[in-house]
């Protein structure tokens, strides 16, 4: 089944705002915020993106409230360094993207909508746009956000058991 989702973001940055920092929010379980978390560190939270460019499209921010990457302590960047790859792997498992668009938009001018520091990871696919994207300004997500939630969150489960098997 293919799912058209239109990406309404204008609404979202014009809309009402619950009160507070939408990460912080996810972060204490807040009932006022959309909760897409497929895995947690003792540092980091790996959430789906709400409005994703492409399917699997994961944001990673720290549990703590920071706005920069240079506050981030030695032992949150170790942590995040080990992070990351494991995120591409569970969305290598996932769908098999040909590629990966990694970073920050850091600071409202670069194009953050959401000032709690969080760093994106987009799987990338050959011949993504299609004919609804260039008329209707929407995507064509070719799977529900909420079954994607659950496939990534199992894999990240198996992937961490697997892990921890092999040890060091």
């Amino acid at each position: 089944m293919e799912y058209l989702f239109n990406f309404n973001k204008i609404a979202y940055l014009k809309g009402k705002k619950p009160n507070g920092c939408i990460l912080c929010l996810v972060r204490d379980g807040s009932e006022d915020v959309e909760k897409l978390i497929v895995h947690q560190t003792a540092h980091f939270i790996v959430s789906l993106n709400l409005y994703p460019y492409n399917p699997g499209h994961l944001i990673v921010f720290p549990r703590r409230h920071i706005t920069d990457i240079r506050a981030y302590t030695k032992e949150e960047q170790h942590e995040l360094d080990e992070l990351l790859p494991t995120c591409i792997n569970v969305l290598d498992r996932y769908g098999s993207p040909s590629a990966y668009n990694i970073g920050y938009n850091m600071g409202l001018a670069a194009g953050a909508s959401i000032e709690h520091l969080h760093l994106h990871i987009i799987p990338r696919y050959p011949r993504e746009i299609g004919i609804a994207e260039l008329i209707g300004g929407s995507r064509v997500l070719v799977e529900d956000p909420k079954v994607t939630l659950v496939r990534l969150q199992e894999i990240f489960r198996s992937l961490v058991v697997e892990d921890a098997r092999l040890g060091p």
